[in-house]
C-alpha cells in the first residue's frame, strides 16, 4: 500500500512560537487569480499579511505576486512551493518592510539554489555540471550575505556602548546621556539626573 502526501493538509511539526496566533491561511492558485483560503476573507488577509510582514493590502498582494512567480516549476507557479515559502517567511517573522522584502528574496534565492542542486544531481555532462556549480555557488553566497544583512538590520537598533570605568576629577562634570559632536559644538542629551552642556570651541 502506498500513501501519498496530500499537499493541502498542513500538520504542525512543533509548537508554534507565536502563541495564540491562528494558522496562516493557504494560498490557492487559479488560472487567472490568487485566492486566500480562509472562511473570513478579511481575517485571512490579515493573518497572511502578518506572516509576510506586509504593512497593508497593496504590500501583501505585491509580495504574493512576486512569491508566486518565484515558486514556479517549469514556468508554472507551484502551490506547494509557495506554501513552503510562506511558511518559511512566517517562521523568520519579518518585522518591517525592509525585512519583508529581504526575507522574500532569501526564500526565492533558496528555491533557486535548490533547483540548481537538483540539476547538478541529475546531469552527467561535465560542462553543464560546471555551469550549474558556478550558479549554485553564487546563489549560496548570496543567501549567506542576505542572512548577514538581515542580522545587521535587526541589530542596528540594539547597538550600545557600555562604559565600565568612569573617573571624574574634582571640579569636573559627568554627562549622562547621548552625546553628539559636531564640528563647532558639543551637545549632550541628558538622561535623568544628568546635566546638559553645550560648548563652543
Amino acid at each position: 500500500m502506498t500513501t501519498a502526501l496530500e499537499p493541502h493538509i498542513t500538520s504542525p511539526l512543533a509548537a508554534n512560537h507565536r502563541s495564540g496566533d491562528a494558522a496562516t491561511p493557504r494560498v490557492r492558485l487559479y488560472k487567472r487569480r490568487i485566492a486566500i483560503s480562509h472562511p473570513d476573507p478579511q481575517a485571512g488577509e490579515r493573518l497572511l499579511a502578518e506572516a509576510l510582514g506586509a504593512v497593508d493590502r497593496d504590500a501583501l498582494h505585491g509580495l504574493l505576486r512576486q512569491l508566486v512567480k518565484a515558486s514556479a516549476t517549469g514556468q508554472k507557479p507551484d502551490e506547494t512551493n509557495l506554501a513552503f515559502m510562506i511558511s518559511t517567511i512566517r517562521n523568520i517573522a519579518p518585522k518591517d518592510s525592509i525585512e519583508a522584502m529581504l526575507v522574500s528574496q532569501m526564500v526565492s534565492v533558496h528555491m533557486a539554489a535548490m533547483r540548481c542542486a537538483c540539476r547538478l544531481a541529475c546531469t552527467d555532462d561535465l560542462p553543464q555540471q560546471e555551469t550549474v556549480t558556478r550558479a549554485l555557488t553564487r546563489l549560496s553566497r548570496t543567501f549567506a550575505a542576505q542572512v548577514e544583512a538581515l542580522g545587521r538590520h535587526r541589530n542596528s537598533d540594539e547597538r550600545a556602548i557600555t562604559v565600565q570605568n568612569l573617573s571624574v576629577q574634582d571640579g569636573g562634570r559627568a554627562i549622562v546621556g547621548n552625546v553628539t559632536q559636531h564640528a563647532n559644538m558639543l551637545v549632550a542629551e541628558t538622561g535623568p539626573g544628568g546635566a546638559r552642556q553645550g560648548a563652543n570651541p
